[in-house]
């Protein structure tokens, strides 16, 4: 019996993928879950992968009253500068 060996994207590569965004390509989709696996909890990247079917969810977030999220949003916010800085 052989093996194989399988991956299963992350919420937030998949949603990469999913994207229409010009710039991505499966490598960038892939460090960015990297990236999110190290920094946000698994409910962190259900909330922050719906961003890439709509952007607008994420300026109500970064612009919400709720204390909620905007510990949500700074925790987001510093992921987004680290998968900035590592999948260039």
């Amino acid at each position: 019996m052989s093996s194989a060996t399988f991956t299963h994207a992350g919420i937030i590569e998949q949603a990469c993928n999913a994207s229409e965004r010009q710039a991505r390509t499966a490598t960038l989709c892939a460090c960015i879950q990297a990236v999110a696996d190290q920094v946000l909890t698994p409910a962190e990247q259900k909330r922050g992968a719906a961003f890439f079917k709509d952007p607008h969810s994420s300026q109500e977030t970064r612009t919400s009253d709720d204390p909620a999220d905007e510990v949500f949003w700074l925790k987001w916010k510093s992921y987004g500068e680290a998968a900035t800085e590592l999948c260039r």
